[in-house]
């Protein structure tokens, strides 16, 4: 997982691919607040491997 500064300096661009690439994704879901990351993977990650499971 990457850390808090890795994210931060990149976050819109990586937001966007993430979007592209998993439909069912949303703002919330990608909802970046320091101290709460590991909140978001967690979305993500149920989020992605739902996907994976549907295609």
């Amino acid at each position: 997982m990457p850390n808090s500064e890795a994210i931060k300096g990149n976050w819109n661009e990586m937001k966007g691919k993430l979007k592209q690439k998993f439909a069912d994704l949303t703002d919330d879901d990608l909802l970046f607040e320091e101290e709460k990351e590991d909140v978001m993977w967690g979305k993500l990650q149920q989020k992605i491997r739902e996907d994976r499971e549907r295609n």
